[in-house]
C-alpha cells in the first residue's frame, strides 16, 4: 500500500513513514499542506493520512481540494481536535476517517488498511507499462518483454516513479523530493548512481533503451 503522509511535525511524521514501512507499506511525507497537495495530485496514493492544522494550507482545505477535482482517494484526518462537531467538520470536509490524537499506530494502521478495502482498487493504478517494460506495485514485479527484472527497493521506487511519468520530462528535484524525500540537494551524486544501475537492469540484453537523459533537464522514461 503506498501512503502519502501530510504532517507538519517531522518527528511524527518520521516516526509514521518508519512505522508504515515496518508494516510492509510505503510512505511519502509533506510537512505543508501546499507540497501535499501537489504530491496527492500526482496520484498513485492509496490513502491519504493528513494532519488537520497544517502550515501554507490546512488539512481540510487540502480535502476539500482534491475532492473537488474529482479525487476519491481515502482520506484519514489526524487532529488534536476531538469534538463531535470536529469531526463532523472533517467527515463534512470529505474526509472518509478521524482520528483524535493522540493516538495508537496500531489503530491508526488498521484504520488505513479498512479505508484501502472498502476503496479496493477502482482509482488506484496499480500496473504501468512503458512499452514492453512492465511494473506491477502489487506484487512488486518488474518485467521486460516477459523477463523478470529484480530491483533494489530504491531502484523499484525510483523507476515506479519515472512509469507514473512515463513520457514527461522529471527533474533532479523531483526525484530528490519524491524518491529520497530529501527537500534540499544533498551534493551527492546519489541520482547519477541510482539511474546508472536502473539503466543497466532494464536495457541491457533488451533492444531498445527506455530511460533517456533529457540533457539540463532531467529524465525521461518512454518507448521509442
Amino acid at each position: 500500500m503506498r501512503i502519502l503522509i501530510i504532517e507538519d511535525d517531522r518527528e511524527a511524521a518520521g516516526f509514521l513513514k518508519k512505522a508504515f514501512a515496518e508494516a510492509g507499506h510505503v510512505a511519502d511525507v509533506a510537512v505543508d499542506g501546499e507540497t501535499g497537495f501537489a504530491l496527492a495530485e500526482e496520484g498513485g496514493y492509496d490513502v491519504f493520512v493528513i494532519d488537520r492544522m497544517l502550515p501554507r494550507r490546512d488539512g481540510l482545505s487540502v480535502i476539500a481540494g482534491l475532492r473537488a477535482k474529482g479525487d476519491t482517494t481515502p482520506a484519514l484526518i489526524l487532529s488534536a481536535l476531538g469534538e463531535v462537531d470536529d469531526r463532523v467538520t472533517g467527515l463534512r470536509a470529505g474526509g472518509d476517517d478521524y482520528l483524535t490524537k493522540p493516538y495508537a499506530f496500531s489503530e491508526l494502521l488498521a484504520r488505513v488498511e479498512v479505508l484501502k478495502r472498502r476503496a479496493g482498487s477502482r482509482d488506484v493504478e496499480t500496473l504501468y507499462r512503458v512499452g514492453d517494460l512492465e511494473l506491477d506495485r502489487l506484487s512488486h514485479t518488474v518485467k521486460r518483454n516477459g523477463q523478470e527484472i529484480t530491483l533494489q527497493p530504491r531502484e523499484f521506487r525510483l523507476l515506479e516513479y519515472l512509469m507514473r511519468h512515463a513520457g514527461q520530462v522529471v527533474t533532479r528535484t523531483m526525484l530528490l523530493e519524491n524518491v529520497w524525500d530529501y527537500h534540499f540537494d544533498p551534493q551527492t551524486n546519489v541520482i547519477d548512481v541510482h539511474i546508472s544501475r536502473l539503466r543497466g537492469k532494464i536495457e541491457k540484453g533488451f533492444d531498445k533503451p527506455v530511460l533517456h537523459t533529457v540533457r539540463g533537464a532531467g529524465y525521461m522514461l518512454r518507448a521509442d
